[in-house]
C-alpha cells in the first residue's frame, strides 16, 4: 500500500530535478487521454450494444452449442465457451460469465480452473487494439488483429490442455 505514494514522490522528485513543469505535463496527458476517449467512444458504444444484442438474442448460446463438439477434443468444457467467445470482445461481459461459472461450479472444479486460466491468459482484443491503434494514430493495421486472434485461440485452447 505504501508503494504508490512512494512512486508518486519519486516521480515528483525526478520531475523537479529535471525541471519539468509537472502540472503542465499532467494537463497535456489529460488532454491526450480525452482525445483518445473521444476517438474510440463511437466504436466502444457500438461494440457494447452488439455484445448485449448477441447475448440477449440467444445467438451466443446457439454458437456455443455449435462449437462445443469442435472444442471438446481440446478438453474445453462447453460451459467455458461463452467466456471464450466473449473475452476478445468485452472484459466486463467475460468477467460476469467467469463469476457465474465460479459460483455454479466452484473455483476448484475442472470447469472453474479452465475458465480461470482462460480469463487470465486472454485479452479483450478488439478493445485493446482499438485503443492502441487509435492512440498511435494508425487507421488500419493488417497484422495486429489477426495475430491477436491467433494468440486468443491458442491461449483459450491451452486452458483446456492445462487443466
Amino acid at each position: 500500500m505504501l508503494i504508490l505514494p512512494l512512486f508518486l514522490l519519486l516521480c515528483i522528485c525526478i520531475g523537479a530535478f529535471r525541471k519539468v513543469a509537472l502540472y503542465d505535463a499532467f494537463l497535456e496527458g489529460a488532454k491526450e487521454g480525452l482525445a483518445t476517449a473521444k476517438a474510440i467512444l463511437p466504436a466502444l458504444v457500438a461494440m457494447l450494444s452488439a455484445i448485449r444484442g448477441f447475448e440477449a438474442s440467444g445467438l451466443l448460446d446457439g454458437l456455443c452449442d455449435l462449437c462445443a463438439p469442435l472444442f471438446s477434443w481440446a478438453g474445453l468444457p462447453r460451459e467455458t465457451l461463452p467466456l471464450m467467445l466473449l473475452r476478445p470482445l468485452s472484459g466486463s461481459a467475460a468477467l460476469a460469465v467467469l463469476q457465474s461459472i465460479l459460483i455454479e461450479y466452484g473455483p476448484d472444479s475442472p470447469i472453474g480452473m479452465a475458465a480461470s486460466v482462460m480469463m487470465g491468459s486472454t485479452e479483450t482484443i478488439f478493445y485493446t487494439c482499438g485503443v492502441y491503434l487509435a492512440a498511435a494514430g494508425v487507421k488500419k493495421s493488417r497484422h495486429a488483429i489477426p495475430c491477436a486472434l491467433i494468440a486468443w485461440l491458442v491461449s483459450s485452447l491451452a486452458a483446456g490442455w492445462v487443466v
